[in-house]
């Protein structure tokens, strides 16, 4: 472990001031990745600045209907909030989808979504890859892929983002609150998570100065049906192969709203709009499922060692939106 000094922020104001002031520190709240990173050598951050204590440990239903999620909150509390178990079923189905118990008891809300995009070589500080030293090559690209992205990636990464809430809070459009010394800014998380593109060690669009205050959730629609489905090697402590989250509204047997999010297929939680699009106004059948699922697959371009993700990611997208249909028809 390399020496690093250790402060502990009293107020969002005083983390805010205290990274201004050192440009190399690090955010810590549970630590359940940052730590695991620091000891593998893959950050050395100057400074680590403890945000956990910070007052942001609230789930709040605003006087709109929808709910703001404080970003201290553990990813358990959270599953288990009666509010998110009801109106938002996808969300706490993902969080109890993620990592172990234990690690659920630790992570907070804005750890998860700040955790790295990553793979086996990021992870390994003998092997080349971009996303720790942009420019020295991607390791993944002709190696073990087979947690490997199939959209959105770049021959500068192939790395897919880990998170099971991230890819939940995408198919609910979930907005990501940002403090900074201006003030509050809102930033929707489909805009918040960057693809690789010829900068693969920027994850996110959240500025160095920036600090994470609360996940925002808009009034789910009265008729919504929405829940996760993860396929992994094992049951559990495993990334996901594949994931989908979906929230579906039907109206005399006709989807009227969709929003589906994947996981385990790309370097951000991946809004499926192509298979949203076939899916509006269209009856809720197997037919329509696999054609919606076809048409956001069109442009996957896997590796030789996951092109099995094309016709997994197929059907975890049908059986979800299966569930979510069967023996259900709108009065």
């Amino acid at each position: 472990m390399m020496p690093f000094e250790y402060r502990r922020a009293e107020d969002v104001d005083g983390a805010l001031t205290l990274m201004s002031e050192n440009p190399d520190a690090a955010f810590l709240a549970g630590g359940t990745n940052l730590v695991d990173r620091m000891k593998l050598g893959v950050v050395n951050p100057r400074m680590v600045i403890d945000v956990s204590r910070l007052p942001l440990a609230g789930v709040e239903v605003r006087s709109d209907g929808g709910v703001r999620i404080g970003a201290t909150v553990r990813n358990t509390d959270l599953a288990a909030h009666p509010v998110i178990r009801s109106r938002y079923a996808v969300l706490a189905r993902a969080l109890l989808s993620g990592a172990s118990g234990q690690i659920r008891n630790a992570a907070t809300t804005a750890g998860n979504l700040m955790q790295a995009t990553r793979c086996v070589y990021f992870q390994d500080v003998t092997t080349p890859c971009n996303k720790r030293e942009p420019g020295s090559g991607c390791s993944a690209i002709g190696g073990y892929v087979r947690y490997h992205a199939i959209l959105g990636a770049s021959d500068q990464c192939i790395a897919v983002h880990p998170s099971d809430m991230a890819v939940a809070l995408a198919a609910l459009d979930a907005v990501i609150v940002v403090r900074d010394e201006s003030g509050e800014h809102r930033i929707p998380i489909t805009e918040f998570y960057r693809l690789p593109g010829d900068s693969p060690e920027r994850d996110t669009a959240l500025a160095p100065n920036q600090l994470i205050v609360a996940v925002e959730l808009p009034v789910p629609a009265p008729a919504a049906l929405s829940t996760y489905l993860k396929t992994r090697d094992r049951a559990s402590f495993a990334f996901a192969l594949v994931s989908a989250a979906a929230e579906i509204e039907l109206e005399n047997d006709i989807v009227t709203g969709a929003r589906i999010a994947l996981g385990g297929v790309a370097h951000r939680p991946w809004r499926a709009y192509k298979a949203e699009e076939v899916l509006l106004g269209s009856p809720p059948t197997e037919e329509v499922f696999i054609r919606a699922a076809d048409a956001e697959l069109a442009d996957a371009k896997p590796q030789s060692g996951n092109a099995f993700k094309i016709p997994l990611t197929r059907g975890v997208m049908v059986s979800v939106l299966r569930s979510l249909t069967a023996g259900r028809s709108a009065k």
